[in-house]
């Protein structure tokens, strides 16, 4: 499957398990986690991150991104488990 067959270009969001799913929420989840995982980067960065990934966590459920991807960051992975 191609990224086009799971959401058109026209289509900017799909439902997923009762989820609705923005397109880029995948990649903006890696982008958050890079960042929160950079021990270069500021606190407002670092905070901002955290709170776009919680905020994204029911769509990344929904897609079952955890089922087949693990996170290596324990804090990282603690945050994407609610814990």
């Amino acid at each position: 499957m191609r990224a086009e067959d799971l959401l058109p270009d026209h289509l900017d969001q799909g439902q997923f398990n009762g989820t609705t799913v923005r397109k880029g929420t995948v990649g903006a989840f890696l982008i958050n986690a890079r960042v929160l995982t950079d021990a270069g980067a500021r606190d407002e960065q670092r905070q901002q991150a955290e709170q776009d990934i919680v905020e994204a966590l029911p769509a990344l459920k929904a897609l079952g991104l955890f089922e087949i991807l693990q996170v290596r960051d324990e804090a990282l992975r603690r945050l994407c488990e609610g814990r």
